[in-house]
Parts: C-alpha cells; structure tokens; sequence
C-alpha cells in the first residue's frame, strides 16, 4: 500500500514545494518511488497555480533538484486522501488542526521539525520568502 505524504506551507511557492520535491529525488534514488505518493500544498490560497519562487527553483536546480510544482491550497479531502500532513512551522501546524474535518484527520498532522534527527533545536523551517 503506497505511503501519501503532503507538505504544507504558507503559499505553497518555497518550503513544501522543495520538500515535495527532495523527498521525490530520495525515494527515487532508494527505488521506492511507486511506494509513496507526495505532494505540497498550502494553508493560503493566494498563490495558487504560480510556480514555486525563483530564488528557490534557482537553490534545488543548484542542487540537482527540479521543481515543477504548482501551488495550490489545502482542501479538506487532503485530510483523507493522505497519511501524512506534514507543516512547515507552528502557523501552519495550528491553521492544519483548525482546517481538519475531525480528530481522526489531526492526528495525521505533523511538524516537519519532528523528522529532523540532524537539528533538533530548530522550532521551524524558516520561511525563504520573507527571511531570505
């Protein structure tokens, strides 16, 4: 049974994108591409159908990474259709549990932060947009 990820961000243009497409390339190189399925999304709509920012296509390609994602926002059969809703930050983290239908869909929420073995003092993924 194939394992449904979605990460999710701000506007959906910088950090769940690249997330989106690292985890990609990793499950590409380990051979296990057809057991997951990935995608992105984002708590705010407004840049829905845009591609991801420059400045972060321009940092993946630098590291062999394509990016063909285009935003889209969170709907609520995201809550169903994937095993895994990851967020970026706190913000998202919160604005994920009140978007939810129901208990069963917040217990699929997680903060990106708690796969991190290599950071464990970061609070978030920093936001490129804004930071940088």
């Amino acid at each position: 049974m194939k394992q449904r990820i979605l990460f999710v961000c701000l506007g959906n243009i910088c950090r769940s994108p690249a997330a989106e497409a690292m985890l990609r390339v990793l499950t590409e190189r380990a051979g296990k591409a057809d057991s997951v399925e990935i995608d992105s999304a984002g708590t705010y709509g407004g840049h829905s159908g845009e591609r991801s920012d420059p400045r972060m296509r321009r940092a993946a390609a630098a590291r062999g990474i394509e990016m063909t994602h285009r935003a889209r926002q969170v709907r609520e059969e995201d809550f169903d259709r994937f095993d895994m809703i990851i967020a970026m930050d706190d913000n998202n983290y919160e604005a994920l549990f009140r978007l939810a239908p129901d208990r069963e869909a917040q217990q699929k929420i997680f903060r990106f932060r708690e796969f991190l073995s290599h950071n464990p003092d970061w609070s978030c993924i920093p936001d490129p947009y804004y930071e940088g």
